[in-house]
């Protein structure tokens, strides 16, 4: 078990070495391209293309380019954005960072636990008209654009019934910090959470669903139930045991996708000034060394999230302690 964790481990390293290296290379060192002039932004003078050369290091060696921009990100973490008049990069995403874990955690409880209430009961009924409403939901919920959700929310909550009893505890759009006011951030995530938990919920629920029901022919289930076990025993014990495996991979995914940044489209309808919207924000006015930090922090949490669902399988299911 040990040497399955180191091993883990260590290919989490190389993977995040591989990645930080095409990174580099794809917005550094594209050929035909000048790096210093697309940092320095449109229509900059040539004063300002040479300094950010050399505040760069672009006139360097292209491997000592690397060592320097590393350097800068993750040691000495004084790497700047010209775009944004000198912004410090790394301040600027940790900043946003906590908007975007308290935004993704929040979400990812509430997909988890109406995903698999959702599969569970849909299985254990299956063919009749739980199963058919539960399914049939999930298919909408699939199918609706989280921003048009988020839009139809802050139209409900924001506008047209913001004054009535049910919404008008709903606060204005943005994000609350959790140390300055605990109520004031819970009450300013509850609807961005629902918003988008709400697709999650369907596309959960189904995979579980289908995993549950595929999981009943299975040898061990038939001999589960000649022992006599009660059939609730047999769903939740052994049924759900072996088909939560390809949720929790599923799960790992999209969080740390989420927690990288894919959420940006709810930070946006929201307001959440998150690492979503910081990347959104960097890529309109095409702020390099801000994007290029953001795709190694999105990758960070994707790594990381692999890893700990690695982990969380061999705990769950002991067969693939041996492969």
């Amino acid at each position: 078990m040990l040497a399955i964790v180191l091993g883990r481990l260590m290919r989490m390293v190389v993977v995040m070495f591989g990645i930080s290296v095409i990174t580099f290379a794809i917005f550094f060192a594209t050929p035909a391209s000048d790096p210093a002039a697309r940092i320095a932004g449109r229509n900059a003078a040539p004063e300002t293309v040479e300094a950010v050369r050399k505040d760069f290091g672009l006139d360097r060696p292209l491997p000592v380019q690397y060592v320097l921009m590393m350097k800068r990100l993750f040691v000495t973490r004084d790497l700047t954005s010209f775009a944004n008049r000198g912004q410090k990069i790394i301040p600027a995403i940790v900043n946003a960072a906590p908007a975007t874990l308290s935004l993704v955690t929040g979400a990812a409880i509430l997909w988890m636990l109406g995903g698999t209430l959702a599969g569970i009961v849909a299985a254990a009924t299956r063919d009749r008209w739980p199963d058919k409403l539960l399914m049939g939901l999930s298919m909408a919920a699939v199918a609706m654009p989280v921003f048009w959700v988020g839009e139809m929310v802050n139209l409900v909550t924001q506008s047209r019934f913001h004054d009535t009893w049910a919404f008008s505890w709903v606060p204005p759009l943005g994000y609350a910090p959790l140390g300055a006011d605990p109520v004031l951030w819970f009450r300013s995530l509850v609807f961005p959470w629902i918003t988008l938990a709400f697709l999650n919920i369907g596309l959960y629920g189904r995979v579980l669903r289908t995993g549950i029901i595929e999981t009943y022919q299975e040898d061990f289930i038939r001999t589960a139930r000649a022992k006599g076990l009660p059939a609730r025993k047999v769903l939740l014990k052994h049924a759900t045991r072996s088909a939560i495996i390809p949720i929790v991979i599923m799960f790992g995914m999209d969080f740390g996708v989420l927690v990288g940044g894919a959420a940006v489209l709810t930070e946006v309808v929201f307001g959440i000034n998150g690492v979503g919207r910081l990347t959104y924000q960097a890529l309109k006015v095409l702020d390099l060394p801000m994007i290029m930090a953001t795709v190694l922090y999105a990758s960070f949490f994707v790594v990381i999230a692999n890893a700990v669902v690695d982990m969380l399988c061999l705990l769950i299911d002991p067969r693939m302690r041996q492969a």
